[in-house]
């Protein structure tokens, strides 16, 4: 794989969305896990992240088959009267390692700024989860000529720099181009190098030597037909998926992109 230097092991994440009753996470479950538990080598981690309705349930199938499990989104409070929402420690305590930050879903149809972002992630670490913190350009903010610096802002606003728990380990940065989540749409090879080669320079600036060691995540409309092209370019550490991770098949297919 291009983008692993020897410290960073590729990432394979499927981001189920709000998709998904019991019967159907229990069905790509289980599907996941009789292909786990057939493998012999694993050179590159696998997380799912179900809807919260199904993280115990889906845990529980995937348990002892190195397949992570994480939530989708947590609350900055550790607890209190945020009706509707769920903490690190709760999803922790579900038996996620994991939780995906925000996703432009997430910034765009609940108004998420860069701080609560960051507050989240901060959460997170302390709740002993690892965090993956997307960021992103809008199409009109790439045709406009903003996309690095939008990048920069979002980095700058959302790692949880200082924080106790910060590690090579328990971040990853998503890239998302928002127009290119779910529309089929991918970005060229030069414009994928060119987003992470500068994500890399901005968090060697903002964490120092840990960036060396933060996985660089590629996501947007990464099915099989193209995942082993973007996987091996230089700095990608490997995709956040989403549709595609709703198919055992497909998914299990990226994987093997990877390694």
């Amino acid at each position: 794989m291009g983008g692993q230097n020897g410290q960073r092991r590729p990432l394979i994440a499927g981001n189920w969305k709000m998709n998904g009753l019991r019967a159907d996470g229990l069905a790509l479950a289980e599907a996941l896990a009789a292909w786990a538990k057939g493998r012999q080598a694993w050179g590159a981690e696998m997380l799912v992240c179900p809807p919260a309705t199904l993280l115990g349930a889906v845990g529980r199938v995937l348990e002892g088959c190195q397949v992570s499990i994480g939530g989708q989104d947590c609350h900055a409070a550790a607890q209190g009267a945020h009706t509707g929402d769920i903490s690190a420690a709760m999803l922790a305590d579900c038996g996620a390692d994991w939780v995906i930050l925000g996703h432009s879903e997430r910034r765009q149809d609940h108004g998420e700024s860069d701080g609560l972002v960051r507050a989240k992630a901060v959460a997170a670490l302390g709740a002993g989860l690892k965090a993956i913190v997307c960021i992103g350009e809008t199409e009109a903010e790439r045709d406009s000529g903003r996309t690095l610096a939008v990048l920069s802002r979002q980095l700058s606003g959302s790692v949880p720099v200082g924080e106790d728990g910060l590690s090579g380990d328990s971040l990853v940065v998503a890239y998302e181009p928002v127009w290119a989540i779910g529309t089929g749409r991918t970005p060229s090879r030069e414009q994928i190098l060119e987003a992470h080669s500068h994500i890399r320079g901005e968090l060697t600036g903002l964490v120092g030597d840990v960036a060396g060691a933060v996985r660089l995540l590629y996501g947007g409309s990464v099915k099989p037909e193209n995942a082993a092209e973007i996987l091996a370019l230089e700095d990608v550490d490997g995709a956040l998926v989403g549709g595609a991770s709703l198919k055992a098949d497909g998914f299990c297919a990226i994987y093997d992109a990877a390694v």
